[in-house]
C-alpha cells in the first residue's frame, strides 16, 4: 500500500490527479458531498473519453444544505452511460462524504479528503486529499468499497421527476439566501478594502507624505477602483470632494457608493452629496458629483480652491479640452486619477496628467489573482476540417471572413456550446468575429437556430448598442448573444455575460485580453466565466499561448512548458484546456519560431501599431499603456534602443535626423542598456536631475523614496557614484558621454547634460526611457524595501548586476569569474544547468536540483575544504557569509546571452571531496511550483523531448522571468 498527499498548489491540483485517473483506470465511483457546474465542467472531457472507451462510472452526490447544484446534475443525465444517484439527506442526518474511487487491474486508487466537485476545490482551495493505492482484497479497500456500496444502495436514482422537485427546492433556498442579506454586508461599518485597494491607499499615502500632490490608479473594469477612491477619501476626510467624470451612468454609481461607505448614521449630518448635471445642480454639498460637460460651462463659479480633493474618474479622456480646462484652474490639496486604459492622445500622456505617481497598476492577471474579477475556463478547441487559413495574414480580413461562414463551423461552434454549457439561468454571451459581414452571418444563423442573437458593429449608432446591451443584461429578455467587429474590446461593462466564443484567429494578445475581460465582471448569477476558442491552422495561432500566458516578458522555452502543463501558473481557479491537436500545432509553431528573429521582431511591433489604430508607438511608456503588449526591450536587445529600431521601421525625417546625431545617439543608447532596471535609484535620480542642475543626497533618497519604501543612504550614494562613472573602466568612460559629475556629496550636471536637457526633443525621449523603465519595475515589484544585496527572489539578472546591487565599490567589469564570485560576506554561486557539450566535457560539473528545496552543487574545479574560500562556505553562518544562488538552463538562446534567475540564500547541510568539493545546500525559500515545473518539466514535440528533466533543467530567459 502506497499513500500521498494532493494538494492544490498550482502544479499539482485534484483536478490533474482525477483527470489522470479517468484516463488510465478500468472503472471509477465517486461520492461526493455535492457538485456545482463549475466543477463539473472542468471534468466534462475526461468523463467524456472514458466513457467513449467503455469504461464503467458511478457519481454519488446528495442534498445535503442544499449545496448541489441542479444544473451539475442535469449536465452528468446527460452521460447515458454514467449512473448518478442522490443521497436524500434528512435534518438528523447530514452527508459529507469526498471520496473517489479508480479500479484498475489488480489494485485500486482511493482517494479521501476535503474536495467536492467545485472548480475552487479542484484547482485553488487549501484542501487535503489522502490518496492510497492498494491491491485489491486488502482489508481497508474492502471496507471503503462496503461503506460505498451501502451508501449507494441507500441513494435515489437520478430521475426527471426528482430533477424537477430538487429544481424547485433549490430555486426557494436559493431566493430566500438572496433576500436574507446578512447584517455585516447593510452596514459601511463592516466594508473593509480588499488587497488592491489596501495597497493602493498605502502608496497614496506614502506619496503625500513625499510631498505629492497628484496620483493615479490603473486597475480593470470591476476591480473596486471607485471603492478604493471612497476608501481614500474617508482617511483623508477632505471637506469639500469633487468626482468627474464624463458618464452620467458612472456619476450616479459613483455617488451611491459614496454615500454608502461614508454617509452612514454616525455622518449623515456631517456630510452632504449632491450632482451636477444637465437637470441637477447641488452646487454648495460638500461632496459634489459632476459631469465633465456641466462642470466645464460653470467652473469659473468656483474659486480655484474650492475643492480639497478632485477625483477624475475615465482618466484617460483626461487630456481632452473640457478636462484640461478645469484641471488648469483648480488648485486641490490632491487629485486622484482612475482608468482602466491609461492610454496617451495625440499630445499628452495620462501618466505625464498625473506626474507620473502612479499608486497601484492591477492588470487583468493581477486582478485574477486578487479575487476582484471572476475567473474564467478557457477552452481551446481545435476549428472544423476543412477550413484552411494557413496561407492568410491579419491583412486578409474579408477573404478570412469568407472561409470562415461555412455551416459546418456554425452547428460545430453549437456542439460545444452545448457540451461544455455555460453558468447561469441563461445564456448570455458575446461573439467576436473578423468583419462586419461574419457578424452578421453569425447573428443570422444562430437566430435560425433558435438562438436569438444580434450583429454589433462600428456601423451601429450609440444609441442602438445601448438598447442591444441593455436587452442582453435583461434576464426576461430571451436575446442570448451578441455577435461584433472589435468595438467591445475595451469601456464596455456587460456583468452578466457569462460565454465569450473567440471566433476569429488571435491576431494580437492585446485584443485577446480586451475581449476576455469584457465577460470577467462579477454578476451574481456567475463565480466563472467560461470561454470557448476555435483554433484554426492559422500561421500565428501561437499568439493566443502569449495571450493566455499573463507574463508580459517571456520566451520560447518558458512558453512552451506553459502550453504543454495547461498554464499551470494562472492563479486561482481559472481553468485553460487546449485539445491536443491545439496544443501540438502551438507547440510545434512556438518550437518554429525565432522570437529574436527581425522577421518576427517587425510582425510583433506591427500587430501593436494595429491594435492602436495605425499610430505609430513613438515613445516606450506607449507600450506600458496596454496588457498584453509585446515587450520593447527586445527592440533595444535588437538594435541597441528604440530610437535605432523605430527609424529602421518608420524611416521618418525626424527621426532619421535623431538617430544622425551621434553623442546624442550614445547617450540615449547608454540610458537604453539600464533597461529593465536592476533597481530604480540610477532611474529615479536621473529624472530628479532633468528638472534641477543639481542633487543632493537627500534629495536624491527622496526621489529614489516615490519607488522604494526606505531607501537606503548607501544605496543611494553608491547610486549617484555610479552615476559620476566612478565605477567604470577605462573603456567605458571613454564610450560612454559623462553626464554629471559626483562633488561633495552632491550631483551636478556636466554641459553636455544641460544642452539634451535644454532640448525639448531629446528632454521627451529620455525621461520616456527613465519614466518607462520606473514604472515597468513599480509594476513588476511594487513598492519594496530597499535592502543590500538588491535582489529579488526569481528575478532575472546577468552576473555584472551583482557589483550594481550589492554596492560593489570597484570597478564593475571587474565583476566576472567562474561561477563564484564574493563581495564582502556575499557569495554568489552562478550555474548553468545545461551545459555546453566542450565545457561539460572540460569541467564535469554536476549541478542539479534534488527538489525544490535542495540544490547540489560542485565548487570549481581548484577549490579545497581546507582552503579560505571552501571555510567561507563551509562556515557561512558562523562568519556572517550568505550565499546567494542564480541558475539558468542556457548560456544562449537564439544568440542571446540569458541572464540568471536568482533563487534565494542557501545553507550548506553537506560536503564532501576536493577540487572540486561537491555541496548539498538548503534553500532558504523553496522554488516556487510554477517555476520548478518550469526548470524540471519535458516538453515533447512531435514525439521529441525538447527540455531535459529535473537534474540539469531551467527554463528562462531575459525576457522569461521578472527583472
Amino acid at each position: 500500500m502506497t499513500e500521498r498527499l494532493i494538494v492544490n498548489n498550482g502544479t499539482e491540483t485534484l483536478l490533474k490527479e482525477l483527470t489522470n485517473s479517468l484516463n488510465t483506470c478500468d472503472s471509477f465511483y465517486f461520492g461526493v458531498a455535492f457538485v456545482n457546474f463549475s466543477g463539473v465542467q472542468l471534468l466534462l472531457d475526461a468523463l467524456q473519453k472514458a466513457i467513449e472507451k467503455g469504461k464503467r462510472g458511478q457519481i454519488m452526490t446528495s442534498t445535503y444544505l442544499n449545496f448541489t447544484d441542479p444544473k451539475a446534475l442535469r449536465r452528468l443525465q446527460e452521460f447515458t452511460d454514467l449512473d448518478v444517484k442522490v443521497f436524500i439527506t434528512e435534518q438528523q442526518r447530514g452527508f459529507h462524504t469526498k471520496t473517489y474511487i479508480f479500479e484498475y487491474e489488480d489494485s485500486y486508487k482511493i482517494i479521501i479528503g476535503s474536495s467536492n466537485v467545485t472548480h475552487t476545490a479542484l484547482k485553488s482551495n487549501v484542501e487535503w486529499n489522502v490518496e492510497i493505492i492498494s491491491k485489491k482484497e486488502m482489508p481497508f479497500t474492502d471496507k471503503v468499497l462496503r461503506e460505498y456500496g451501502l451508501l449507494w444502495e441507500e441513494s435515489t436514482p437520478l430521475s426527471e421527476a426528482f430533477l424537477q422537485d430538487y429544481e424547485k427546492q433549490y430555486a426557494e433556498v436559493r431566493g430566500a439566501t438572496a433576500t436574507q442579506v446578512p447584517l455585516l454586508q447593510r452596514s459601511s461599518a463592516y466594508v473593509t478594502p480588499n488587497r488592491m485597494q489596501r495597497r493602493a491607499m498605502e502608496n497614496l499615502n506614502r506619496l503625500r507624505a513625499l510631498g505629492e500632490t497628484k496620483s493615479l490608479v490603473i486597475a480593470a473594469t470591476g476591480t473596486g477602483k471607485t471603492f478604493m477612491a471612497a476608501f481614500d477619501v474617508l482617511h483623508v476626510k477632505p471637506k469639500r470632494l469633487l468626482f468627474l467624470v464624463h458618464r452620467e451612468d458612472i456619476l450616479r454609481k459613483a455617488k451611491e457608493t459614496f454615500e454608502f461607505l461614508l454617509g452612514g448614521e454616525s455622518q449623515s449630518d456631517l456630510i452632504t452629496f449632491g450632482m451636477l448635471t444637465g437637470s441637477q445642480k447641488d452646487t454648495h454639498v460638500d461632496y459634489l458629483f459632476a459631469n465633465i460637460r456641466s462642470m466645464a460651462n460653470v467652473y469659473r463659479e468656483f474659486r480655484p480652491d474650492e475643492f480639497d480633493y478632485i477625483v477624475y474618474d475615465e482618466a484617460h479622456h483626461a487630456a481632452a479640452p473640457q478636462y484640461q480646462e478645469v484641471m488648469a484652474y483648480f488648485t486641490p490639496d490632491f487629485m486622484l486619477g482612475m482608468t482602466a486604459t491609461p492610454e496617451r492622445s495625440d499630445q499628452l500622456s495620462v501618466f505625464e496628467l498625473f506626474d507620473h505617481n502612479v499608486a497601484i497598476e492591477v492588470r487583468l492577471h493581477e486582478a485574477l489573482e486578487d479575487g476582484l474579477v471572476v475567473p474564467f475556463h478557457y477552452f481551446g478547441i481545435t476549428d472544423v476540417d476543412g477550413i484552411d487559413l494557413s496561407d492568410l495574414s491579419a491583412h486578409d480580413q474579408q477573404e478570412m471572413a469568407r472561409r470562415l461562414q461555412v455551416h459546418t463551423r456554425v452547428e460545430h461552434v453549437l456542439n460545444y456550446m452545448d457540451f461544455y454549457g455555460y453558468q447561469g439561468t441563461s445564456r448570455k454571451a458575446l461573439g467576436f468575429c473578423v468583419t462586419v459581414e461574419h457578424a452578421t452571418y453569425m447573428a443570422n444563423e444562430f437566430t435560425r437556430r433558435g438562438i436569438p442573437s444580434l450583429a454589433l458593429t462600428g456601423d451601429d449608432s450609440a444609441d442602438v448598442r445601448e438598447q442591444a446591451i441593455a436587452r442582453l443584461e435583461n434576464p426576461a429578455d430571451p436575446l442570448e448573444c451578441l455577435f461584433t467587429v472589435d468595438i467591445f474590446n475595451e469601456g464596455v461593462d456587460i456583468p452578466s455575460v457569462n460565454l465569450v466564443l473567440m471566433l476569429r484567429p488571435t491576431e494580437s494578445p492585446i485584443v485577446f485580453i480586451q475581449q476576455l475581460g469584457r465577460g470577467l465582471r462579477k454578476h451574481p448569477e456567475k463565480d466563472f466565466l467560461t470561454v470557448l476558442d476555435f483554433i484554426g491552422n492559422h500561421s500565428r495561432a501561437y499568439l493566443v499561448a502569449l495571450a493566455l500566458n499573463g507574463q508580459r516578458y517571456y520566451d520560447k522555452e518558458s512558453l512552451k512548458v506553459a502550453v504543454a502543463t495547461d498554464f499551470a501558473h494562472i492563479p486561482g481557479p481559472v481553468h485553460i484546456q487546449m485539445d491536443e491537436i491545439s496544443k501540438e500545432q502551438i507547440l510545434r509553431q512556438l518550437d518554429q519560431e525565432s522570437f529574436f528573429s527581425m522577421k518576427h521582431v517587425k510582425e510583433t511591433y506591427e500587430e501593436f501599431k494595429r491594435v492602436r489604430h495605425g499610430r505609430t508607438p513613438y515613445y516606450l511608456m506607449d507600450y506600458h499603456t496596454y496588457d498584453g503588449a509585446p515587450d520593447p526591450v527586445v527592440f533595444i536587445q535588437k538594435k541597441k534602443s528604440y530610437l535605432d529600431f523605430l527609424q529602421q521601421i518608420e524611416k521618418e525625417d525626424f527621426l532619421q535626423e535623431l538617430v544622425a546625431d551621434k553623442v546624442w545617439m550614445k547617450v540615449y543608447r547608454v540610458l537604453s542598456s539600464m533597461l529593465p532596471l536592476k533597481r530604480p535609484h540610477e532611474a529615479a535620480i536621473l529624472v530628479a536631475l532633468l528638472e534641477k542642475s543639481e542633487v543632493r543626497v537627500a534629495e536624491a533618497r527622496d526621489a529614489v523614496a516615490h519607488w522604494l519604501t526606505a531607501p537606503l543612504e548607501s544605496s543611494v550614494q553608491h547610486a549617484m557614484q555610479t552615476l559620476a562613472q566612478a565605477y567604470a573602466d577605462s573603456g567605458e568612460r571613454t564610450r560612454q558621454p559623462a553626464l554629471v559629475t559626483w562633488e561633495e556629496g552632491r550631483l551636478k550636471r556636466m554641459p553636455l547634460m544641460d544642452e539634451l536637457v535644454s532640448d525639448e526633443r531629446y528632454r521627451t525621449w529620455m525621461k520616456d526611457v527613465l519614466e518607462y523603465g520606473l514604472h515597468r519595475f513599480a509594476n513588476e515589484f511594487g513598492s519594496m524595501q530597499d535592502q543590500v544585496p538588491f535582489l529579488q527572489r526569481e528575478a532575472a539578472y546577468q552576473m555584472r548586476d551583482m557589483a550594481l546591487l550589492s554596492n560593489f565599490d570597484k570597478s564593475h567589469s571587474s565583476f566576472r569569474g567562474s561561477g563564484l564570485i564574493s563581495n564582502g560576506h556575499d557569495y554568489f554561486l552562478f550555474v548553468d544547468l545545461q551545459k555546453d557539450a566542450d565545457i561539460e566535457e572540460r569541467l564535469n560539473y554536476k549541478d542539479s536540483f534534488e527538489d525544490p528545496h535542495t540544490f547540489l552543487w560542485e565548487s570549481p574545479n581548484n577549490m579545497a575544504q581546507a582552503s579560505s574560500r571552501g571555510q567561507n562556505l563551509l562556515e557561512h553562518k558562523v562568519r556572517g557569509n550568505r550565499l546567494h544562488l542564480l541558475v539558468r538552463k542556457y548560456r544562449e538562446l537564439e544568440g542571446m546571452v540569458q541572464p540568471f534567475i536568482y533563487l534565494g540564500q542557501l545553507e550548506v547541510e553537506h560536503a564532501e571531496g576536493d577540487k572540486p568539493v561537491a555541496f548539498r545546500m538548503k534553500l532558504e525559500h523553496p522554488v516556487s511550483p510554477t517555476l520548478y515545473r518550469e526548470l524540471t518539466e519535458v516538453v515533447e514535440i512531435d514525439g521529441r523531448n525538447e527540455s531535459p528533466g529535473v537534474s540539469d533543467s531551467t527554463s528562462n530567459s531575459e525576457n522569461g522571468r521578472l527583472h
